[in-house]
């Protein structure tokens, strides 16, 4: 995959993402996507299935965190 892959946004607001880059992201079609402004430009991020979350915090602790009064 190189850094050199365009695509063109179509008249009808819809882009085709390179198959270069869907085969290294190993990315389906019906695949979900955030788009997140960054700067000039925007992030674009697959949302992951909830199935893939299961798990994620297993062993964190409920104390010891951050509250909203200690913000600036």
């Amino acid at each position: 995959m190189s850094m050199s892959e365009t695509a063109t946004l179509s008249s009808k607001f819809q882009i085709s993402i390179p198959k270069a880059i869907r085969a290294a992201q190993h990315w389906e079609a019906g695949l979900t996507f955030a788009f997140i402004p960054k700067g000039t430009g925007v992030l674009l991020v697959p949302v992951p299935k909830r199935e893939a979350l299961k798990g994620i915090a297993r062993g964190a602790s409920a104390t010891d965190y951050r509250d909203r009064s200690d913000r600036f």
